[in-house]
């Protein structure tokens, strides 16, 4: 297993890399002190080698890393891919592909919702991963034999998970399926951190409108400097001294110091300052543009229970058909349902209507009834 610890030797083995159809890839990072994930080590496989790659090594430049992960003649198998391409998508600004994501893949096969790496590994293949580095501290060095066993394990029994799926794909005809989720899953808004959207993480805990526009702003300021800064976003400013400025609204730095979550201080601060101007703009703001609260959902009397049924129901198809609940579909959509015949939601088009969606319109019906047979829950045409 070669360890690269140069860009000509990474440049060596990302051409031998591109003479495969699919190489896999995994990444090791850390992010608990960082906005951004810092990445520590590459992994990458063919069939005919595997090399771990140490991407924080003296003068490395990642670019032959980037040119094979934006290759269009190889496809790049992750499991989870999601920060693996999110790194990617920060330090080389660019989407990889073809992808394909053998935790998805295994969802449409059946193996359950999000499964393990190392479980899927065990279920396929019956290797049993060492996992006691899953929370190692990857920027350390030098890094120890047991540790780059573990990276290189990473990705050469993913060599066998893809193949084995991608047959169970083929052979039943669900490919299509996955590529639905993995067109999520590389497309740049899943990506892309607007701060003028960034209040949109936060539990919607405000009640009025005034409350709304201030959260806004104060979430906007604090995704700016978590990103500039390059540091977590509770290290900036915590949730709930965002809620507490959003119904206070300090007008001055002495108010501002006033609020029980903000730190002794921290009021006369650089951050205070702007935080109190943040208050002040968005208190300026124009009443008719003030943001509207979320509207809460009003559910028809006894949809409740009609979507307790659907769940029942979506747990024997899903265990039927082979295909993990989440990836038919969402209990959102489920309530959607229950309120209306016409609910324009993903489990209403296409194969998932075909599987669930039609199923779930004649149990709201009373056409199709939930019995026990004495062993199990079964679905009868009423």
């Amino acid at each position: 297993m070669p360890t690269i610890t140069t860009t000509s030797a990474l440049t060596e083995a990302c051409a031998h890399l591109a003479g495969f159809p699919f190489v896999t890839v995994d990444t090791e990072f850390l992010r608990e002190s960082t906005f951004w994930p810092k990445l520590c080590v590459v992994q990458l496989a063919c069939d005919d080698q595997a090399y771990v790659v140490d991407a924080l090594a003296p003068g490395m430049d990642l670019k032959p890393f980037f040119e094979l992960m934006s290759n269009p003649a190889v496809l790049k198998v992750f499991h989870a891919a999601r920060q693996d391409i999110e790194i990617i998508w920060h330090l080389g600004g660019f989407m990889p592909g073809p992808v394909f994501d053998t935790q998805v893949a295994a969802m449409v096969c059946g193996f359950g919702d999000s499964i393990s790496y190392d479980q899927l590994v065990a279920r396929i293949t019956g290797v049993v991963l060492d996992k006691s580095h899953r929370f190692t501290d990857w920027s350390r060095r030098p890094l120890s034999q047991s540790q780059f066993d573990y990276a290189e394990a990473d990705v050469t029994h993913l060599r066998d998970v893809y193949r084995h799926l991608d047959a169970m794909l083929e052979k039943s005809g669900r490919s299509t399926w996955v590529d639905e989720e993995l067109a999520v899953l590389t497309s740049v808004s899943t990506y892309h951190t607007d701060p003028e959207d960034a209040w949109q993480r936060l539990r919607m805990r405000v009640k009025k409108p005034r409350e709304l526009v201030i959260l806004k702003e104060i979430a906007a300021w604090r995704e700016r400097e978590a990103q500039g800064r390059d540091v977590p976003r509770a290290r900036v400013l915590k949730d709930d001294t965002i809620y507490e400025i959003a119904v206070q609204a300090p007008t001055t730095t002495e108010a501002l110091g006033q609020l029980r979550t903000v730190p002794r201080g921290w009021e006369r601060s650089r951050s205070g300052e702007e935080i109190i101007s943040a208050v002040r703009r968005a208190l300026d703001t124009p009443k008719e543009d003030w943001p509207r609260l979320p509207k809460t959902r009003h559910m028809p009397e006894g949809t409740g229970a009609a979507v307790d049924l659907m769940k029942v129901l979506l747990k024997l198809v899903s265990e039927a058909e082979g295909v993990a609940s989440k990836v038919i579909a969402t209990v959102d959509e489920l309530e959607d349902i229950a309120a209306s015949d016409d609910a324009d939601v993903p489990v209403m088009r296409g194969w998932r209507r075909e599987m669930f969606g039609n199923l779930a319109l004649k149990l709201k019906r009373g056409e199709l009834a939930l019995t026990f047979d004495g062993k199990k829950i079964i679905a009868v045409d009423r």
